[in-house]
């Protein structure tokens, strides 16, 4: 929260408004590196450079965001480039505005209310037969919002720290995390629905214990063998899907904490009437020290 407050998130290409285009070498193999230092010398040290791969001629290219420039401009950087590294062909070039680059936000957050709504009505909906379904959901999207914030804070932190940056593909583990982990959560909830209709025991809360307990081998396990694959995939699985991997290893960790130690826990607080309880003591406490506020310490006393 804190680095979220202070820095926010570092927004990759997806996001940034500014200029595109795709930059192709005829003559010479060109490393980012190179590119960026002579992009530098000519004023847009500041580009943001991707390596990609043409999908139809199997050529590398760079896909770089500039600041928003002219064609002229563009004619200038090419210039520049030809100059250093021979032959150049530009291509795609495109100006993206800051009102498309925040309506992609937009967007993104969107998509992710939506899948919080639709997970709340459908946990709803399957505990029906249970007393008090909404809880059960209430209690998943509480979750749900501890990974995502979890894992969006560590991404702030690794913004600056490690420079990485948020695109497109972190909106899709975003959205992959948030499957993940209500999934997880259901299979606990689910548990408990079966021992509730059993009258495995009287006591709520033991009865959550004994679910959590009952399923805990399962989700451990199921986690440990994903965990597993994503750290092959981000390992060994090149740079185009790493910040991809990352997020669903972060987020996977954080589903799986939240689904056993968050989302049960929370559930039985609400049963239990704590969250009551302590906003009864907060009110107590806010109106036992507002005669003294009022009228000082004669009042009090």
């Amino acid at each position: 929260i804190i680095s979220l407050s202070l820095t926010g998130l570092n927004l990759g290409l997806d996001f940034a408004p500014g200029s595109s285009m795709d930059i192709y070498f005829i003559e010479h193999k060109v490393t980012e590196s190179q590119l960026r230092d002579q992009l530098a010398t000519i004023g847009h040290g500041d580009a943001k450079i991707q390596h990609a791969v043409d999908s139809s001629t199997g050529n590398d290219y760079y896909y770089v965001r500039t600041r928003e420039i002219e064609i002229s401009e563009k004619e200038t950087i090419k210039a520049s480039l030809e100059t250093a590294f021979g032959l150049v062909n530009i291509k795609n070039f495109e100006y993206i505005s800051p009102e498309i680059a925040t309506e992609v936000v937009r967007n993104a957050g969107y998509a992710v209310l939506a899948a919080v709504v639709g997970i709340l009505l459908y946990i709803t909906w399957a505990f029906r037969k249970l007393p008090k379904p909404f809880h059960y959901g209430v209690c998943a999207i509480i979750a749900l919002f501890h990974d995502m914030l979890v894992m969006i804070g560590m991404f702030s932190i690794l913004g600056w720290a490690a420079n990485i940056e948020v695109n497109s593909m972190f909106i899709i583990a975003a959205l992959t995390i948030l499957g993940y982990s209500v999934n997880d959560t259901i299979v606990v909830f689910d548990r408990i629905r079966e021992n509730l209709l059993r009258g495995v025991s009287k006591n709520f809360a033991t009865t959550i214990n004994i679910s959590i307990n009952e399923s805990l081998g399962r989700s451990l396990a199921t986690s440990v063998t994903t965990l597993l694959v994503l750290l092959a995939l981000y390992l060994f699985g090149g740079v185009t899907i790493s910040t991809f991997i990352l997020a669903l290893i972060i987020g996977v960790v954080s589903g799986t904490y939240s689904s056993i130690c968050i989302a049960s826990q929370v559930l039985v607080s609400w049963e239990e009437g704590t969250f009551g309880r302590i906003c009864g003591k907060i009110k107590s406490l806010l109106a036992r020290e507002e005669p003294a506020a009022i009228g000082g310490e004669d009042s009090q006393v």
